[in-house]
């Protein structure tokens, strides 16, 4: 499957993006495999005319924002993001109506259209930064209320209004699970993505995104790590480490809709040109506004 996808490739001038959250077979044939701001910025700076993405639907619409003139497909089209689900544009044009005198700065797990409404763009790991640059003393964050909540607790002098949202896979790891697992074993660091409940940031040794978990466990020298997110990102670090091991917080820390793509998936996508993302030209404008801003906060 994968010489024929490699064949398809050739034939289309294609580049496949696969999010670390993704099967072990499609990250296998991937081009290029990283977070979700990684992937659109790859495939902007790319010379392909196609781009087929392996994620989730707002990566897929992130990737086509940044990059109008190419044709991106989505393997899977109902992968959708819960998280990014959460916003109603009508309740944030409300908020947008009732706090004119705040920033909005929106993760990059929204929709299209939400990120046309928002200033700013941010990702986990540059999140804290683009926010401590804001001249505005009172942000509104959505819509990941334990990202939020995290990066208020190191930006004490500002007013962050936080939406209720939340990731129901980064939710769903527990504290116990952790513990559990330090009972058993021995010198275990533990590493947490900000998208989880405070009670398990609270008990980790780093706290990062997905991208500065994988540089943290590779960039040190232990030899137990707990990686408190989706479990995706374990065979990455497997990989890149193999004398080091690896634990997940128990069974649940897997995203439905990262693992519905399969690698005849990709292959059929790319073959029969299949799952074409569009985005209305207005608001991909707007949208892209917000994501350029993140990239000049963000140096």
């Amino acid at each position: 499957m994968i010489d024929e996808i490699n064949k398809l490739k050739k034939e289309k001038n294609a580049l496949i993006l696969a999010h670390n959250y993704q099967l072990l077979e499609v990250i296998d044939a991937a081009d290029y495999v990283g977070d979700s701001f990684y992937l659109s910025d790859i495939a902007k700076k790319s010379d392909k005319d196609v781009i087929v993405l392996c994620g989730v639907h707002f990566m897929a619409e992130s990737a086509k924002i940044l990059s109008p003139e190419k044709t991106v497909l989505l393997p899977v089209v109902d992968a959708g993001c819960p998280l990014a689900d959460m916003v109603d544009t009508d309740k944030l044009s409300e908020y947008k109506a009732k706090h004119t005198d705040a920033a909005f700065v929106c993760y990059i797990n929204t929709t299209a259209e939400v990120k046309a409404l928002c200033d700013v763009v941010v990702t986990s790991s540059n999140a804290l930064k683009i926010i401590k640059k804001l001249d505005n003393k009172k942000i509104v964050f959505l819509p990941d209320k334990n990202l939020g909540e995290y990066i208020k607790e190191q930006v004490p002098e500002k007013e962050i209004i936080l939406w209720e949202g939340f990731c129901p896979t980064h939710k769903k790891i527990s504290k116990e699970s952790i513990l559990m697992l330090k009972d058993e074993i021995k010198d275990l660091v533990v590493l947490a993505h900000p998208e989880c409940e405070k009670d398990v940031r609270d008990i980790s040794d780093f706290v990062g995104s997905t991208k500065e978990i994988i540089e943290y466990a590779t960039n040190t020298n232990y030899k137990n790590y707990v990686i408190a997110t989706e479990e995706g990102v374990i065979h990455t670090l497997k990989r890149d480490n193999p004398h080091k091991n690896f634990y997940a917080p128990g069974k649940t820390a897997t995203c439905p809709n990262m693992k519905k793509t399969r690698i005849k998936d990709v292959y059929e996508s790319l073959l029969y040109m299949k799952h074409e993302i569009k985005v209305d030209k207005e608001v991909a404008d707007k949208a892209r506004r917000a994501l350029e801003n993140m990239l000049l906060l963000a140096r």
